[in-house]
C-alpha cells in the first residue's frame, strides 16, 4: 500500500509497464493520476449512458482539478455495443472531435466499453493510447488488466480484437457500491476464478468472506480486488498474448461463452454468471475424468450457488428449455482457443490446481452438458 492510502500493484512488461491503482475516491482524484501521461491537457473519454449519469461528472471534475479537460462519447449500454456498427460509430466520432496520436482515450464503464475502446485505441490512426477506469467488479478484477481487447460476432464473442495493453488502470472501489446486486455478482465469479486457477487460499477465504463482501463490507471488497489484480498482472506478465499459462484465465470461459452465444449476449445471462456455470461444469467434467475430487467439485458449486451464483446451464435456459449439448459443443468449436480443431478446456486437479487440456473428448463434455441440462 502507497503513503496514499491506495494499493499499487505493477503489470510488468519491461517498457510497457503500467500500473493498478486500487482504492475509493479515485475518479475524484483523477487528474492526479492521469495528468503525468499526457502530451496535452486533454483527454476522450467514452462510456455508455448508463454510467455517463452515474459517473462522468465526478471524473470530469477529477480532470478538471488538474486543468485537464475532456471530451466524451456515450454508446449504448449493454454487450450489443461489442459489434462492428458501434466500433466504426466510435472511431469517427473520436476523428470528428480531431483525436490525435499522441492523446489518450479513457474507458469509463464496464467490460463491454473497456473492450471497445481499447479495441478502437489499437487501430484508430494506427495506435494510441488509452486508460482503463473500470466501474464494475468484473471489469476491475478481470478484462480492464492484460490488455485484451475485441468486439463479438455473432458466431461468437470477442472474435475480433488485438492485445493493447492500457498506460494505467483506475479501479476506484467506490464506485461499485451503485452496482446491482446481479452485476455485483457477476463480478464475483472472476474474483472466485482466481483462488479456483491456483489461489487455493484465497478460495477458503472467500468462502469465510464472500458473503460479507458482496453485502458492501468495503474493506473486503477492496482486498479482494487487490487480490485478484495482483494474481492475473502475474499471470499476464509472465505471458502476455496468451501462448502459454494466461489461457489458465479462460476457466469457465469454454462453457461459459458457449452459453452467452447461444442466448444472445443479453440480459439474460451475465458474463460474469456464464463463467461461475462455467467453472462449476469444468470442475465436474474433471471429476468425470477422474482428475478431480468430486468433494471439491461439490464444494466449487456450493460456494458460488451460496452466493446467488447460477451454477448449472439450466440457470440460463429454464428446466426443459434451451438447446441440446450438441449445439452448445459446436459453439465451443468456433471458440477462438480452439488448436488444430480441438477444444481447449481449463480443467482442475482440485482447487487452486488448474490446467490446460486440450485432449478432451467433446463426448464426454456433451454427456456432461445433457445431463445438467435434463437434471
Amino acid at each position: 500500500m502507497s503513503s496514499d492510502g491506495r494499493q499499487r500493484l505493477g503489470v510488468e512488461l519491461g517498457s510497457r509497464r503500467y500500473d493498478i491503482v486500487v482504492g475509493g475516491g479515485l475518479l475524484d482524484e483523477a487528474g492526479q493520476h492521469i495528468g503525468p501521461l499526457l502530451k496535452r491537457p486533454r483527454v476522450f473519454v467514452v462510456t455508455d449512458s448508463t454510467v455517463a449519469g452515474l459517473h462522468l461528472p465526478a471524473l470530469a471534475a477529477g480532470l478538471a482539478a488538474s486543468g485537464i479537460q475532456h471530451e466524451s462519447v456515450v454508446l449504448p449500454p449493454g454487450e450489443g455495443t461489442k459489434d462492428f456498427a458501434h466500433l466504426e460509430r466510435l472511431c469517427r466520432a473520436l476523428v470528428e472531435k480531431r483525436c490525435e496520436r499522441s492523446d489518450l482515450l479513457v474507458a469509463l464503464g464496464g467490460g463491454v466499453i473497456g473492450d471497445i475502446t481499447g479495441f478502437a485505441a489499437a487501430i484508430l490512426l494506427r495506435g494510441i493510447g488509452f486508460i482503463q477506469v473500470p466501474t464494475t467488479l468484473l471489469a476491475q478484477v478481470d478484462s480492464s488488466v492484460g490488455g485484451k481487447t475485441a468486439i463479438d460476432l455473432p458466431e461468437g464473442k470477442n472474435l475480433v480484437g488485438a492485445f493493447h495493453q492500457p498506460r494505467l488502470v483506475l479501479a476506484d472501489t467506490g464506485v461499485l457500491a451503485t452496482l446491482p446486486r446481479r452485476e455485483l455478482l457477476a463480478g464475483y465469479a472472476e474474483v472466485a476464478k482466481y483462488g479456483l486457477i491456483d489461489r487455493p487460499d484465497f478460495w477458503t477465504w472467500l468462502e469465510e468472506h464472500g458473503a460479507a463482501l458482496l453485502d458492501g463490507d468495503t474493506g473486503l471488497l477492496g482486498q479482494a480486488v487487490a487480490t485478484s489484480c495482483a494474481a492475473k498482472a502475474a499471470i499476464v506478465a509472465r505471458d502476455e498474448t496468451e501462448t502459454g499459462d494466461r489461457a489458465l484465465l479462460n476457466l469457465g470461459h469454454t462453457f461459459g461463452h458457449a452459453l452467452e452465444t447461444e442466448v444472445g449476449y443479453g440480459d439474460r445471462l451475465l458474463h460474469g454468471e456464464g463463467v461461475a456455470i462455467g467453472m462449476v461444469l469444468a470442475f465436474q467434467l474433471s471429476a468425470l475424468l477422474g482428475l478431480c475430487p468430486a468433494a471439491d467439485a461439490a464444494r466449487v458449486q456450493r460456494h458460488l450457488g451460496a452466493v446467488g451464483l447460477p451454477t448449472s446451464p439450466r440457470d440460463a435456459f429454464g428446466h426443459g428449455l434451451g438447446p441440446d449439448a450438441a449445439r452448445l459443443i459446436q459453439h465451443m468449436r468456433r471458440d477462438k482457443k480452439v488448436q488444430d480443431g480441438r477444444i481447449t478446456f481449463i480443467l482442475a486437479r482440485g482447487i487452486g490446481r488448474a490446467f490446460i487440456a486440450r485432449d478432451v473428448d467433446p463426448a464426454l463434455a456433451e454427456r456432461l452438458l445433457a445431463e445438467r441440462l435434463a437434471a
